[in-house]
């Protein structure tokens, strides 16, 4: 069965329009960059939106820079634009430019000044802005608002012969100073600049506003549908304006519509904040990988992919929203888990030494590189006496709790023996310089011995000492401790800035890794996912951490912030023990009496602890129990909802489904989940329900 996605508000749209009479082969979209920075995570809505119509479509879509303002677009940004568009998989139709347009714009200004509906100002900004009124009071005609025609013409052409300077003179259009718009207010049509343009060089010295430009490009490229975000909804009168005094009536126009842009936790979006950030030395450029720029996300190690998947989960609103980037972290995070080889890399290292292995011994083991993917195939990894461990894989004592390396305690090295601690050696301080073994050698991963059968609670990765290369790795964390470190009034977002955002280290890898390229990724096993650098070498190799395996940031939020328990939840877990050993539905719904009230009160932040750690049966009904009653919201809530779909007991499964079923997205995420149960269940019960939710 194929999944059917419902469709976004901006599919609706296009739909409609088909279903009025638009020739679906007229369909035609754009992505607009303005040249004056590099693209970000929220570009890529934008981009995927875009592209993503013209292949659902089968429509052509432009790649059209909206380049207008030479003080601040230069050829790099353009060069860089191009390249994230290619990189997320995408093709453009034709590679236009807005300056393709001057002329035809200033001959269609030229046309508008002559009807009247344009005059030269030569107040001051302030003088503009004061005569322009607020949102509740009317604006007022300007001392120039009324100049005849041909003397408005006649300074228009002195200002395109540069014989004004910047500020001097500005075109406005000449449409209603009482209009509730603001927009509407005489806006400015074109500026002086004396800039050197990245395309027309110094050809002109008056430039068009993005207001003026954008309809008629879109007008003049046969655009259908114009998308744009939220912050241009109050230009659309401006936009139909404009195409009303060009537009022939037998041409296609142009439709402008709007959504809202992608804000993420922890980060910034405005282009000249991160301008900022780049010209403070604060990064080391746009591709730093603490930017959330597209090309900083490639030298981090995401994939197009996964952000082209971060963009369809996060999807299209018609409302401003912060998106967590956790979210981000968990799309990458779930496409390496099945791509990226596993390798070992110890971060901190300590020595390790095995007594009873030979010294002159060398051993060439075999390693899984993903066990997700068989196709991935295996590797060869050399093993000695000498090994190194990280160093918080070894306590000289610990509880019963710590299932790694300790005094009298065993471990398995991966891919290779069970080990036991049996003494250290320690330096003048008094820290730990080497830690000496015994290993049972006749218990060797895969060699088929019922000692190598023989199971121990932890396993520990390792590299050889006589084969360990050294890497540079930059561990990179988030750029901002604040979740919205632009909003608060008061204080500059750079206040916000991480410390710890970047932590450069010595690391010793596993010599497979001398062959990586530039762009390759790996999971370094147990400690999270990783990317070699752009300037990685054989000589020198970097890598930069993408994602952790698991949420650091969430772990230390809930150490300080989250409380261990509530008495609520607690009352819950207790009725869900007693739910799964009810015999009949009296009792059952009796219980669910008792568990509602109590649902309503829970902590949210305790829930999110217990979703994540529930594990045993009652706690994982007790999280479904909770959900029943206060809905399902948070990306971790569906996800705990997708894990209790795959769990064996049947009343888990069965509340699982009712909850999955009882909510559109959720029953849409879940289809093929519940199509594979529904291929397996021996219930006639669950079937009915299933089949009659999917029917």
């Amino acid at each position: 069965m194929v999944e059917k996605k419902s469709l976004n508000f901006i599919e609706q749209i296009i739909e409609e329009d088909l279903a009025n009479g638009l020739d679906p082969k007229n369909l035609r979209f754009r992505f607009p960059p303005e040249p004056n920075g590099y693209l970000h995570i929220g570009h890529a809505a934008s981009i995927c939106l875009n592209f993503g119509l013209g292949e659902k479509y089968n429509a052509p879509v432009n790649l059209r820079f909206d380049d207008t303002n030479p003080a601040k677009e230069e050829q790099e940004y353009v060069d860089a634009i191009k390249r994230d568009v290619q990189w997320l998989g995408f093709k453009w139709d034709k590679e236009l430019y807005s300056s393709d347009y001057f002329q035809q714009l200033y001959d269609w200004t030229i046309d508008i000044i002559k009807a009247g509906n344009a005059y030269v100002d030569m107040q001051s900004s302030e003088e503009i802005a004061k005569q322009k009124g607020t949102p509740t009071e009317s604006g007022v005609a300007g001392p120039y608002r009324n100049t005849p025609v041909e003397e408005n013409l006649a300074l228009f052409e002195r200002m395109k012969n540069g014989e004004f300077n910047e500020g001097e003179a500005i075109l406005r259009a000449k449409i209603d100073m009482q209009h509730n718009n603001m927009h509407m207010r005489d806006p400015i049509m074109y500026r002086v600049l004396k800039k050197h343009h990245h395309r027309t060089g110094n050809d002109w010295v008056i430039y068009p506003m993005y207001d003026w430009t954008h309809g008629e490009s879109d007008y003049l490229e046969s655009i259908t549908h114009s998308l744009c975000t939220l912050e241009f909804k109050s230009h659309r009168d401006l936009y139909e304006w404009y195409l009303a005094q060009v537009a022939d009536a037998d041409k296609i126009q142009p439709k402008q519509r709007e959504f809202a842009r992608r804000n993420i936790s922890y980060t910034v979006m405005s282009k000249r904040k991160l301008l900022q950030l780049v010209q403070e030395k604060l990064v080391s450029g746009w591709d730093d990988p603490r930017m959330p720029t597209i090309s900083g996300l490639r030298r981090r190690g995401y994939t197009p992919n996964s952000i082209r998947k971060f963009s369809e989960i996060a999807g299209i609103s018609k409302r401003d929203n912060v998106t967590d980037v956790a979210l981000l972290e968990f799309c990458i995070k779930d496409e390496l888990n099945k791509t990226a080889p596993r390798v070992m890399a110890v971060l901190d290292p300590i020595k390790l030494v095995i007594d009873n292995y030979p010294a002159d011994k060398e051993e060439i083991l075999i390693a899984e590189n993903n066990p997700e993917d068989e196709a991935a195939g295996e590797r060869e990894v050399p093993f000695s006496k000498e090994l190194f461990i990280e160093r918080e894989d070894f306590r000289e004592q610990a509880n019963k709790k710590f299932f790694r390396l300790k005094i009298g305690g065993e471990v398995r090295l991966k891919n290779a023996y069970i080990i036991k601690a049996d003494s250290i050696e320690k330096d003048e301080n008094g820290n730990i310089t080497v830690i000496h073994c015994t290993a049972d050698l006749d218990s060797r991963s895969g060699s088929g011995t019922e000692a190598s059968k023989r199971r121990v609670k932890g396993t520990i990765h390792w590299v050889s000492s006589k084969h360990a290369v050294k890497a540079q790795v930059n561990l990179y964390d988030r750029l901002f401790k604040d979740e919205a470190p632009d909003s608060h009034k008061d204080i500059d977002f750079k206040q916000f800035i991480n410390p710890n955002s970047l932590e450069v280290i010595t690391a010793l890898v596993e010599p497979s890794l001398l062959t990586s390229k530039p762009g390759d990724r790996f999971q370094f096993q147990r400690k999270g996912y990783f990317c070699a650098d752009t300037d990685s070498t054989s000589k020198q190799l970097i890598f930069n951490r993408t994602v952790g395996l698991t949420d650091s940031w969430a772990k230390e939020e809930k150490k300080t912030a989250t409380p261990a328990n509530d008495a609520s939840y607690d009352a819950i877990i207790a009725l869900a023990g007693k739910y799964l050993k009810a015999r009949s539905n009296e009792d059952r719904a009796e219980l669910l009496t008792q568990i509602e009230p109590l649902a309503n009160k829970v902590n949210k932040e305790v829930l999110a602890t217990k979703l994540n750690d529930a594990i045993a049966n009652k706690d994982v009904l007790a999280g479904l129990l909770t959900l029943k009653y206060i809905g399902v919201n948070s990306t971790d809530e569906k996800a705990f909802i997708s894990k209790a779909l795959g769990m064996k007991n049947g009343a888990i499964k069965l509340e699982a489904i009712n909850i999955t079923i009882s909510d559109a997205n959720l029953l849409s995420e879940n289809k093929i989940a519940l199509e594979a149960i529904l291929a397996d269940e021996k219930s006639p019960f669950i079937k009915e329900i299933i089949e009659t939710a999917l029917a």
